[in-house]
C-alpha cells in the first residue's frame, strides 16, 4: 500500500529532538519580535515625519510629531536592549539554552529524572 499511495512526512526539517525543536520555536518567536518591533518603528518614523512636514510651523503639532519620533527609536533600542539580555541571562548565565556553534541551532536541556 505505502507503495502506491507513498508516506506522509511532517513538513520541515523536524528532528526527533524536542529540545532542538523547541529551541527553534524560540529562535523563531524571537525573530518575529523583532520584526515586528522593526515594522512597528518603520511605521510610527513614516507617521511622525508626515506629521512634522503638515504641522506648518504650528509648536503643537511640531511638538508631537518629534514625540513620536523619539518615542519610535527609544522603543526600537528597548527592544533590542531586552533581547541582548534575555540572551545574556537565558544563555551565558544560567545555561537555560545551547546554543550549537556549527549549525546556530537552539536547544533547551530539559530535565531528566
Amino acid at each position: 500500500m505505502g507503495d502506491i499511495f507513498g508516506t506522509i512526512t511532517p513538513p520541515g526539517p523536524f528532528t526527533d529532538d524536542p529540545r532542538a525543536e523547541l529551541g527553534r520555536l524560540i529562535a523563531f518567536g524571537v525573530r518575529m519580535v523583532t520584526i515586528l518591533a522593526g515594522i512597528i518603528l518603520l511605521l510610527f518614523l513614516i507617521w511622525g515625519g508626515i506629521d512634522w512636514i503638515t504641522s506648518g510651523g504650528d509648536k503643537e503639532k511640531l511638538g508631537r510629531a518629534q514625540q513620536k519620533l523619539t518615542n519610535a527609536l527609544i522603543g526600537i533600542i528597548l527592544v533590542f536592549v531586552v533581547i541582548g539580555l534575555w540572551g545574556l541571562i537565558t544563555g551565558d548565565i544560567l545555561g537555560i539554552i545551547k546554543r550549537d556553534p556549527t549549525t546556530g541551532d537552539w536547544s533547551i536541556p530539559f530535565p531528566t529524572f
